[in-house]
């Protein structure tokens, strides 16, 4: 089967006043890749993340966005410092003495501001209950983000096989026509060879030798059109295994424009020219598709 690189997945589930959600997008990439964006609360799990979404991708980039709605995933809370207050205390009372002035109250409220006094204290409140559901979120968002891949990835390959038929009714178009271009070319050069050697046609030697030598390597377009269907079977075959097959598609796509290329260099026919646009138009689409493909 053929998987598409780019996809999208989505997945909330609650518990105990808390809601998780998870979602998770990918595009094309040479290489796989990730990016996890969480509170940092589930760091602990992020391989447990990864692997989740590694198992269903070989090539692409994952951007993971997850978020906890509801209750604050941290506990906060109060520590005095007893023995810094006590201090405090004394030392107070014994101002009071100095300054005779019994009747004065401990200031409190400036001691609850005292940050040396009291401090407010953090705890994650992430119980396994929770890591376990976050899970199981992660992977129900990566089974939508597969079955997307999947689906695109189908249809890329029911619209690759058509463009190849038409790659492939083409060639077969050129290698018909071909061999009557090469017929009326190596008929143009007899005649000229016949006039010079009779003497009605007034050029140079090296100018016929030349003709000949180009005639030879450029009238004859069959390996090419060989190779060329060649290739299209392949990339028939890989589209029909499926598999991680980014990479090898591209290849054939790049091996089928260097062989457009040389059938336009040689061709000496407009009919032959313009059919080679027609091919180079089409392929290019197909490397367009195949930049989306595993």
């Amino acid at each position: 089967m053929i998987v598409s690189m780019t996809g999208y997945g989505r997945s909330v589930k609650e518990t105990a006043g808390y809601q998780l959600t998870v979602e998770m997008k990918t595009v094309n990439h040479r290489f796989c890749e990730m990016n996890i964006r969480m509170p940092r609360q589930f760091m602990s799990l992020e391989d447990k993340v990864k692997k989740a979404i590694g198992h269903r991708m070989n090539r692409g980039k994952a951007d993971v966005f997850i978020s906890v709605g509801g209750e604050s995933l941290v506990k906060r809370g109060i520590r005095v410092d007893w023995d810094l207050f006590r201090a405090y205390a004394e030392a107070f009372s014994e101002m009071k003495q100095l300054q005779g002035d019994e009747g004065a109250a401990l200031p409190y409220s400036e001691l609850m501001s005292n940050e040396d006094v009291v401090t407010v204290e953090e705890t994650d409140d992430v119980n396994e209950e929770i890591q376990m559901l976050l899970l199981e979120t992660v992977e129900e968002a990566a089974d939508q983000l597969w079955a997307m891949r999947k689906s695109e990835g189908e249809e890329l390959a029911a619209d690759l096989k058509k463009r190849s038929a038409q790659m492939n009714e083409w060639t077969k178009e050129l290698a018909e026509y071909a061999p009557l271009v090469k017929k009326q070319y190596q008929k143009r050069l007899e005649k000229k060879v016949k006039d010079f050697l009779e003497g009605t046609l007034e050029m140079e030697e090296s100018r016929i030798l030349t003709e000949v030598a180009v005639f030879s390597d450029k009238a004859d377009i069959q390996e090419e059109l060989t190779r060329i269907d060649s290739h299209l079977k392949q990339l028939d075959s890989i589209l029909d295994k499926g598999g991680v097959a980014g990479r090898k598609l591209d290849f054939l796509v790049q091996e089928l424009n260097r062989e457009f290329n040389t059938i336009g260099s040689k061709a000496n026919d407009l009919q032959i020219s313009q059919r080679v646009v027609d091919l180079k138009a089409e392929l290019e689409k197909v490397k367009e598709q195949v930049q989306n493909i595993e």
